[in-house]
């Protein structure tokens, strides 16, 4: 049985102790919240980050993530009867105007028009419900496994619902698409229809009030109450935030912008990015048999930077074989680097073999005199099989 290297335990970064959040730990109005470090996926607060809830307009991230992977900006959308019955707030797109794909999504992500949710479902999928669903397929296999979608604008339908975890992870999925980035931050936008053009501007107050800020998207519904997806950029510091329900009315219209800055600020005043390990770090050495080699260095193959604040400790464990049988390949995985924060698991990182092994024992040995003996004369390449030593 192959023996496991568990390595010394690192202390790489050491604070003061601190409350779980600290002493200037975000109050906010929203039911549900949560504020994630792009990056590295760390979540660096929460409230009720877990709980199903209806996210309103919030949901058209997904919507314009699947439009971009599965179409084309250039495409012609024709619009349909139901999309051009979809309520406000709309483009007032009419049955059969032509207009792209592109200028729908502008719409949809500036002004959260929910007729172009419908126009962009309805040419995506075979009909609305079809796109539901691949929004709810793509929602777990990228890790948002508590969301289900019934609707491509967000509005309240039975069983349509996420979390702000989800909505997290789905946000810092879709801001690694460039196109998405790229519409979300334009101010402004004229879309030519077949018909009429349209003015859309972004009503995204963030982008104007906050430093760094950019992104996402507003939602408010009468189930949800006033949501919103926030995301900021400062340095090398990519945050994000969601807060559901923050309230109804003008009051719940105010407190999504307030809540979201007292997240942002948390996370911006209390958080640095560090390195926590270098990519091609050492990571220890281990023993080789059967080579000419008797042992190699092994190193880390990624580096990973993480979200570090007063208070946590952070920890890697080195976990690889204490040896390995010849051949072993420069750079082949042999183990993982496990990373705590604070005593919790958050992530591996590959441990990869420094260099070569080539196999040298007494098989190898006899094949390879065998190979050449019979080799003389002739050209046609021999297969020996000898039984193991």
């Amino acid at each position: 049985m192959r023996k496991l290297f568990i390595g010394t335990l690192v202390c790489l970064f050491t604070f003061g102790a601190a409350a779980v959040y600290g002493d200037d730990a975000p109050e906010v109005a929203a039911h549900g919240a949560i504020l994630m470090e792009a990056l590295s996926g760390r979540v660096l607060w929460e409230k009720n980050a877990h709980e199903p809830m209806a996210m309103a307009s919030t949901t058209k991230i997904m919507t314009a993530v699947l439009a971009l992977e599965q179409g084309n900006m250039d495409d012609v959308v024709t619009v349909s009867g139901l999309a051009a019955a979809a309520p406000r707030v709309k483009m007032y797109l009419q049955a059969g105007e032509e207009i792209s794909l592109g200028n729908l999504l502008y719409a949809l992500m500036l002004q959260s028009s929910n007729d172009a949710a419908v126009a962009i479902a309805e040419h995506i999928s075979s009909n609305v419900e079809a796109f539901c669903a691949a929004m709810t397929q793509k929602a777990h296999e990228i890790g948002a496994a508590n969301t289900i979608f019934k609707t491509p604008n967000g509005l309240d339908a039975e069983n349509h619902q996420s979390t702000a975890y989800d909505m997290a992870v789905m946000t810092r999925y879709a801001l690694s698409n460039t196109m998405f980035l790229e519409i979300i931050n334009t101010t402004s936008r004229q879309a030519v229809s077949s018909r009429t053009t349209y003015n859309i501007s972004n009503k995204n107050r963030l982008l104007y009030e906050y430093e760094g800020a950019n992104g996402v998207k507003t939602g408010y519904t009468g189930k949800a109450g006033h949501c919103f997806v926030g995301a900021a950029k400062r340095e090398d510091m990519q945050l994000i935030s969601v807060v559901f329900a923050s309230g109804w009315g003008q009051r719940g219209r105010e407190q999504k912008w307030a809540d979201t800055k007292v997240i942002l600020n948390y996370g911006f005043n209390e958080f640095d990015n560090r390195m926590i390990i270098e990519g091609g770090a050492a990571a220890g050495e281990m023993a080789v048999a059967r080579s000419r080699m008797d042992g190699m260095a092994v190193h880390y193959g990624d580096g990973i930077i993480l979200p570090v604040r007063n208070g946590d400790e952070i920890t890697v464990v080195p976990q690889y074989p204490a040896e390995m049988k010849a051949p072993i390949a420069q750079n082949q995985p042999v183990g993982e680097g496990h990373v705590y924060i604070s005593g919790e698991y958050f992530t591996a990182v590959p441990i990869l073999a420094g260099d070569t092994a080539v196999r040298h024992d007494l098989k190898t040995s006899m094949e390879k005199v065998l190979r050449e003996f019979l080799r003389l004369g002739s050209n046609a390449p021999v297969e020996l099989v000898l039984p193991e030593f």
